[in-house]
């Protein structure tokens, strides 16, 4: 078996697989955006809008970031670091790079992002 596209040395049915079938699953902010990224790679549109903040939740956008999400080929994630996020905190946040091919070209997006609770699971609210 392939490794999960989040970069971890777990397989996929054993990482993100388990957050994406249940919420609930991802322990920390870094859990919950690692497996955001894996539902990039895979166009899983439903997981990025239940993994979305309520109030900052592009619903209106759905099908166009899952189009950009099949038009691009995606590389890797490398996670440089975090604040907070942990099993007892409200709030985190993750730095990461995230590396993918468009128009033959190597593109990065790089972020700082801020995941606070919210029903009691990890969501994100967007880039700081």
């Amino acid at each position: 078996m392939t490794k999960c596209p989040c970069d971890t040395t777990k397989t996929y049915p054993d990482c993100c697989e388990l957050i994406h079938r249940n919420i609930d699953n991802a322990k920390t902010a870094e859990d919950l955006m690692r497996s955001r990224y894996t539902a990039f790679v895979l166009a899983n549109g439903a997981y990025l809008m239940k993994s979305h903040h309520s109030t900052t939740r592009p619903v209106h956008d759905t099908e166009e970031i899952v189009a950009w999400a099949k038009s691009v080929q995606w590389i890797r994630l490398e996670v440089l670091g975090t604040t907070k996020g942990g099993h007892n905190d409200k709030e985190g946040t993750v730095h990461f790079k995230a590396y993918f091919f468009e128009g033959g070209i190597v593109q990065v997006i790089e972020e700082h992002s801020l995941f606070e609770r919210e029903e009691e699971h990890w969501v994100y609210v967007g880039a700081m």
